[in-house]
């Protein structure tokens, strides 16, 4: 399926650290992007934390959550924090959600059982938007109640940030579709990617939802480097240590790394599937600064060049 625009933004996920957040603003970046984990394997920070520190430190690009562990949350504690740094930025924010599931231990640390994720978030995401409204709510659910709550000053922008659903499976569109803002998997190839937008295509014909203003993020683990196989090789391992599991043989499903050449052609396809939003972690445990300005500086005006 080929895009109906060829043109796209950049984002890259981002630790909130003043001298790096410096830079990125002072280069043509769109946004950028924090995550983090209750309690996952590897030393995390907690995503609302970062992202109230990365709007602390920026004045310019978008700033957002990539993701936040929804079902995880009470919704009005996760609206108020987002309305109140919505203001703080003056209507920067974009919220990315998601169910997880990968770190079972974070849901029996919030007393949250694993199999009610997707059924909490499908309730909590209205509800986030009728508290951003400013007004008084009250909600009567399956698992949040509440009686004359107001969560107040509203966001900034008009009816709350958007709310883009992160996700890898047909679950997670139907949840794009249905209560999304915009659609941002990850671990994907161009290929599935262009197979998820079809879906949601589909889909959204299916329940008359109009996509008009439906925002296309692709999240993208990449790694550049003059030798190929060095890039490839630094990216399984940065994903292994991630995910505890060996990527080296599913690299090309699941991330763009290689020569500059191949890096070229890897984002070209993400655009084509139809993203028009490039979010990038670099692959990389030593290199990511060079891979990012080297994107920036590089890879990114040729992909724009090789769409025209």
């Amino acid at each position: 399926m080929k895009a109906e625009t060829t043109e796209f933004s950049v984002g890259f996920v981002c630790q909130p650290e003043r001298s790096l957040v410096e830079t990125f603003e002072a280069l043509p970046v769109d946004s950028l992007w924090v995550g983090g984990h209750v309690a996952s394997p590897n030393p995390s920070p907690e995503a609302m934390v970062q992202l109230a520190r990365l709007s602390a430190l920026t004045s310019r690009v978008r700033v957002g959550t990539s993701i936040l562990l929804l079902p995880l949350y009470p919704p009005a504690i996760v609206a108020k924090q987002v309305a109140d740094l919505d203001a703080a930025t003056g209507g920067r924010v974009t919220l990315g959600v998601g169910v997880g599931g990968e770190y079972p231990q974070e849901f029996r640390a919030c007393q949250i059982p694993l199999s009610e994720r997707g059924s909490r978030t499908d309730e909590a995401i209205p509800l986030l938007r009728r508290l951003w409204s400013g007004q008084e709510q009250s909600h009567s659910g399956r698992y949040y109640s509440m009686e004359d709550v107001r969560i107040h000053p509203a966001p900034v922008q008009p009816d709350g940030p958007p709310i883009i659903v992160a996700g890898r499976k047909k679950p997670a569109m139907r949840r794009a579709v249905a209560l999304g803002d915009g659609w941002m998997p990850y671990l994907y190839s161009a290929r599935r990617y262009a197979d998820s937008v079809e879906t949601i295509r589909g889909l959204a014909d299916e329940a008359a939802r109009d996509l008009t203003d439906f925002e296309w993020f692709a999240f993208v683990f990449v790694n550049v480097h003059d030798d190929g196989e060095k890039a490839k090789e630094e990216a399984a391992e940065f994903l292994g240590g991630t995910y505890r599991q060996d990527f080296r043989s599913m690299l090309p499903h699941i991330a763009v790394a290689g020569s500059p050449d191949e890096a070229v052609s890897g984002l070209t396809e993400f655009v084509r599937a139809g993203a028009t939003h490039l979010v990038f972690t670099p692959a990389s445990r030593t290199r990511s600064r060079e891979v990012a300005l080297r994107l920036v500086d590089e890879i990114i005006p040729r992909v724009r060049a090789a769409l025209r």
